[in-house]
């Protein structure tokens, strides 16, 4: 298994935007928000899209599903000598993971009385928080044919963020140097978090869109301290109150930031489309439900039972 602080990298990270402040940000914002359309480029990999985004996917069954994807992947690669990438795209219930670095010292409650669900997962990174409002990406891809460099990767998740909140909200966010995620001033605002087994990476990145930031109050996030959580919400509503926006005439802005679904989706169309432009990548849609996904995450625990 392949841990980001065991691959030693010099390569640079993709360059940024430019950066916008927040003036003319409802020009930006797009009534009602457009599809996003397939990134097609000559060499383009195919890349599976399984858009959830209104769903709720328990961190479990999401969990248990990227492992079963990893697994398909490898046998594929062994037998054909390449596999396709694949994108997720959800939400979850409120919910607690640990990474590989976590420690039981920046939970602010008893771990045996929590006030959500607790997982300790395979990712690396510290203790955060998964919530309904946040947009979480699951990447599953093939690094072999994109980039055999996890410093690379994180930094490309990072960009990521950065384009979609510079090019659909006109946020200025940044890197903060040592640190993993994307900030706005002393908020973060995304988290990254990864594996990569044989080169084929798991687990991604999470935006707060519309989440509630309370219950990161109980925890100290990512383990970094004396810094703040943000959203994307928060955020342009802060904007707006600053420079009387709501009053002045910006009828669109107003409504889309009290309207939680609206936010979500367009943030999940920036995100997809800015994503198959980053990594080249063209999608195939497909389609699977939550109870599917219940009855294979059943399955899969019962043939785990049996072999133990």
């Amino acid at each position: 298994m392949n841990l980001l602080n065991t691959v030693p990298s010099s390569a640079p990270p993709c360059p940024s935007l430019p950066l916008r402040t927040h003036s003319n940000l409802s020009k930006s914002l797009q009534f009602p928000y457009p599809k996003p359309s397939k990134f097609t480029s000559y060499g383009a990999r195919l890349c599976e899209l399984f858009d959830l985004h209104q769903e709720q996917v328990p961190y479990e069954v999401a969990w248990s599903w990227q492992k079963d994807i990893v697994k398909e992947k490898k046998a594929q690669l062994e037998n054909e000598g390449d596999c396709s990438d694949t994108l997720i795209v959800l939400q979850h219930p409120s919910v607690y993971t640990l990474g590989t670095a976590s420690t039981k010292d920046n939970l602010n409650f008893n771990i045996n009385n929590a006030p959500f669900n607790v997982y300790h997962t395979e990712r690396g990174g510290e203790v955060t928080y998964h919530g309904p409002g946040q947009l979480v990406l699951y990447p599953i891809i093939n690094l072999r044919r994109h980039k055999m460099d996890l410093h690379w990767y994180l930094r490309t998740l990072e960009e990521l963020v950065i384009r979609v909140l510079s090019l659909t909200f006109s946020i200025q966010a940044s890197r903060v140097e040592g640190l993993t995620g994307v900030w706005v001033g002393n908020e973060k605002v995304a988290a990254v978090g990864i594996r990569v087994s044989h080169w084929i990476t798991y687990h991604g990145l999470a935006l707060n869109v519309t989440t509630d930031l309370t219950p990161f109050k109980w925890i100290i996030p990512c383990g970094i301290r004396n810094r703040e959580v943000g959203s994307i919400k928060g955020l342009l509503l802060r904007e707006a109150q600053s420079s009387n926006m709501a009053a002045n005439g910006t009828n669109d802005l107003h409504s889309i930031m009290h309207d939680d679904g609206g936010l979500i989706g367009i943030t999940r169309n920036s995100l997809i489309e800015e994503f198959s432009k980053v990594f080249q990548l063209e999608y195939r849609h497909r389609t699977i439900s939550v109870p599917m996904l219940y009855e294979r995450n059943q399955s899969d625990i019962v043939t785990e039972t049996q072999q133990s």
